[in-house]
């Protein structure tokens, strides 16, 4: 897994900073197509419901490409966030990059 593209978020991902993130997500996704991107979410201190979305939008472009996304976190109140939206069932989560 050492060479799986990964992107790295930190800090607060809400509508401030979301153009930031949905940008990042799909120049990895557009960059890796036909890959799965890893998106590590273990830094993260919040995600709101926009970037929920940006999640699953990413994931939507990274299948229309043959790819997939998958979502690393270690954090369990994140994990916990994840599981309560139900995002867990729409995309892959795992607690480590390996």
């Amino acid at each position: 897994m050492a060479d799986t593209p990964t992107v790295v978020c930190d800090g607060v991902v809400d509508l401030a900073s979301l153009a930031v993130f949905r940008d990042a997500l799909l120049r990895a996704v557009h960059a890796n197509a036909g890959r799965t991107v890893l998106v590590d979410l273990d830094e993260v201190a919040a995600l709101d419901d926009s970037g929920l979305g940006v999640l699953l939008g990413a994931a939507a472009a990274a299948r229309q490409s043959d790819g997939d996304l998958e979502i690393v976190c270690n954090n369990d109140r994140l994990r916990i966030r994840l599981e309560r939206t139900r995002l867990d069932r729409a995309l892959t989560v795992r607690r480590s990059i390996s």
